[in-house]
């Protein structure tokens, strides 16, 4: 317990309400969309770094959370050189304001270390110093957009219950749709996630994307109660891998690409989704959220 005292987490229930009322007394909702699939090379981070950045076009502040906490990448995506980040703030070693590094349209990232272990494997006090740090966050945000790690951990899982919308990308692979079907499977068994927005990526053509949604929305409606919709169909296009190579959003190296517009798209129905009308404001949701799964969780080890 000492120890977690040094690291700065929360020792009691009435430290995380300290921290939720620091919070409370910002006035601006924040929609928080979490970016998940079941496997990796399936485009999950570009899709949430774009879509970020789309949103930021909007005149929207956008936060960009890189979630994958042990092969974090977002950082080399975008050509940005971060001295800290969340390892740093999970050690105690600076404020989560000290990592947030400034990125394309204004997007302010928030980026997670690469090749540590122990980050992929948090226990429960360094879950909850995460949602310490964020509630000691003062930023103006609208919209906070998580990418996390492919699969299922426990982190993904919390992310994920504590976002409004959740959104799994899927591409036309055999392996991609069984593991998206797994991601949603273990998110609504273990999580209690009931709604999921599918996002078709890479595909040759929209009814190809069409298609792959209704393979995996059928198998979803004969075992799982769970609600799923189409989010949108993001067309393979070249331009996507050119912009990777010049470490530059897609939505900014080619604006008018079918991919660019595809998220510019996106971005404009994200735009539309309500926020929490229970929200006071600020980051509260997403740390309230963060906080009853953290206890939910503790109560039923006990």
């Amino acid at each position: 317990m000492e120890a977690q005292r040094n690291m700065g987490l929360y020792s009691d229930r009435s430290d995380q309400a300290s921290g939720l009322k620091r919070l409370h007394q910002a006035n601006r909702p924040v929609k928080v969309i979490s970016v998940v699939s079941g496997k990796g090379g399936v485009g999950k981070t570009n899709v949430s770094v774009n879509l970020a950045i789309a949103m930021a076009n909007l005149n929207k502040h956008v936060m960009l959370l890189d979630a994958d906490l042990g092969l974090a990448n977002i950082d080399v995506l975008l050509g940005l050189s971060p001295q800290n980040n969340l390892s740093h703030v999970i050690a105690g070693e600076c404020a989560l304001e000290d990592v947030i590094v400034p990125g394309p349209g204004g997007v302010e990232i928030i980026p997670a270390s690469s090749g540590l272990q122990h980050m992929v494997k948090l226990g429960e006090a360094q879950h909850v110093g995460l949602i310490r740090a964020f509630s000691a966050l003062t930023n103006r945000v609208d919209t906070l957009v998580i990418d996390n790690a492919a699969g299922i951990s426990e982190s993904v899982g919390w992310f994920c219950k504590a976002a409004n919308e959740v959104v799994v990308v899927v591409c036309d692979e055999p392996t991609s749709i069984t593991d998206a079907y797994a991601t949603i499977k273990v998110l609504n068994r273990d999580h209690g996630i009931q709604r999921f927005q599918i996002l078709t990526n890479m595909t040759q053509t929209a009814q190809n994307g069409r298609d792959l949604y209704e393979k995996l929305y059928r198998v979803c409606d004969r075992f799982l109660d769970v609600t799923i919709g189409l989010l949108g169909v993001i067309p393979y296009d070249e331009s996507l891998k050119k912009a990777v190579q010049r470490q530059k959003p897609v939505v900014d190296a080619f604006p008018r690409s079918r991919v660019a517009l595809a998220f510019k798209n996106l971005a404009q129905k994200a735009d539309n989704w309500p926020v929490p009308a229970n929200a006071a404001g600020h980051l509260v949701f997403f740390v309230e959220r963060l906080i009853q799964a953290s206890q939910e969780k503790m109560e039923a080890t006990i």
